[in-house]
């Protein structure tokens, strides 16, 4: 399963396992966990912190339960186990990555290679503004693969980690 929703990349990667540090041991209701996540970790909304739920998920740091609970698992967040997690569980992370190279992309420039891999369906969806709405999620994608030492910014854009070490 792929996870669409990606939060803004954090200053730090620290600030993963503080998240997954406030998903109760227990299982709790989406509400309960987002309050805590809220509460905890200072978010401003809860569409924010449920974003932050879902992708905690992706990265196979929280589990959704059968009656729709939520709990947090107990796997060690390093940042190989995220790097793995990112690339293989959020929608869209390895086709962005795939379109680095040592040739610096803006966001914009991403999203036009990665455009025709929007979901049609999402198009209907949000129809006034979806390419807003991906273009956006592009940014946070290439963002956290920054985070992750699988991209670099250079030049005002964005690219490959490994056209970096090509370049020296």
């Amino acid at each position: 399963m792929k996870f669409k929703l990606v939060p803004e990349a954090p200053a730090q990667l620290d600030f993963v396992a503080d998240a997954q540090r406030a998903v109760p041991l227990v299982p709790g209701t989406e509400d309960d966990c987002c309050a805590r996540l809220m509460r905890r970790l200072d978010f401003e909304s809860r569409d924010v912190a449920r974003t932050w739920l879902t992708f905690l998920r992706a990265m196979e740091l929280a589990d959704e339960t059968d009656d729709g609970s939520f709990v947090r698992r107990e796997t060690d967040p390093t940042e190989a186990h995220l790097t793995d997690a990112f690339e293989r569980r959020v929608y869209g992370a390895s086709d962005v990555l795939a379109l680095l190279d040592d040739d610096p992309k803006t966001i914009e420039d991403v999203f036009d290679g990665f455009e025709d891999r929007v979901p049609v369906w999402e198009h209907h969806r949000a129809a006034e503004n979806w390419r807003d709405v991906w273009t956006e999620r592009v940014g946070r994608i290439l963002d956290w693969a920054v985070l992750l030492d699988l991209a670099e910014r250079r030049d005002g854009g964005y690219v490959a980690a490994n056209a970096l070490d090509a370049d020296r």
